[in-house]
């Protein structure tokens, strides 16, 4: 059977995904026609439910659940690995509120954290999450929201950082921060999603143990090409999380689910959105 997926180009997603795709563990017959696009870019792709199987932002699938449900492999998730929120200068909690604030997307993981954190934020913008260094550095916006590498390299711009939206999480709940999952279709059969499943922890496992060999993949398709960033960056989103969600994972993404809906951030899901 030949699936469509799609995953980022991102240091963590190529990491997990490099053995599938370049044939190096058994995928159980099962073949793919996979793409990568920017975070966002699969995250409204997903709302029309354009593939079998999709990277998307924990904030993005509270618009897709009807269509996907969670995998129990693949998420990137865990402690200390929040997007920060950083400007030219510091800023006081009490102005962020009226500043002009740089997001990596409406429906990034990114936006629904700081939206929890500043519900009277109003005055943002989007852009790619590569270019939103660069969009500070020229006034362009107060702060911005960044993710994915550019949170190892923005203190090397003179940046600094106003908040963690990470620490806040983990200060509100006491859980490890949900960012992004690994979405299969629900029209796809369950043995081929369990299947899927499997195979998907098997290539985990893989390049976990033969990290040296996933370099060619994972540095072709990193905007960031200096190697000591790609591993800071693999090592802190590819964890024991990204193995199996595991209940305390579950826990963790069910109440930022709930925390969100009931600040009116977003709807309320379906009672079934994990893969079981």
């Amino acid at each position: 059977m030949k699936l469509t997926l799609g995953f980022s180009p991102c240091p963590n997603d190529t990491f997990i995904f490099d053995a599938i795709v370049n044939g190096k563990t058994d995928t159980e017959g099962l073949e793919f026609d996979y793409f990568l696009a920017d975070v966002e870019d699969l995250n409204r792709r997903a709302f029309n439910a354009h593939s079998d199987i999709t990277k998307i932002s924990c904030h993005a699938y509270a618009y897709a659940s009807e269509n996907y449900l969670i995998l129990d492999s693949g998420s990137a998730l865990g402690y200390g690995s929040g997007p920060l929120l950083i400007s030219r200068e510091q800023i006081r909690n009490e102005d962020v509120s009226n500043a002009v604030i740089a997001i990596p997307g409406k429906y990034t993981t990114a936006n629904l954290l700081f939206s929890i954190a500043w519900p009277d934020a109003r005055n943002k913008r989007e852009y790619l999450f590569s270019e939103i260094v660069n969009t500070i550095l020229e006034g362009k916006a107060d702060a911005g929201l960044i993710i994915h590498e550019t949170r190892f390299t923005y203190a090397e711009k003179g940046l600094v950082k106003i908040a963690d939206m990470g620490e806040f999480w983990e200060k509100l709940t006491g859980l490890p921060v949900p960012l992004g999952f690994i979405v299969i279709n629900r029209r796809i059969p369950g043995d081929i999603a369990l299947k899927f499943n499997r195979v998907l922890r098997r290539s985990i496992e893989y390049a976990r143990k033969h990290s040296s060999q996933q370099q060619e993949f994972v540095t072709s398709n990193a905007r960031e090409i200096e190697k000591s960033v790609i591993s800071r960056h693999i090592d802190l989103y590819v964890n024991d999380f990204t193995l199996t969600l595991g209940p305390v994972g579950r826990k963790a993404v069910s109440e930022l689910y709930r925390i969100a809906a009931d600040k009116g951030v977003i709807p309320e899901l379906p009672e079934s959105i994990f893969l079981d």
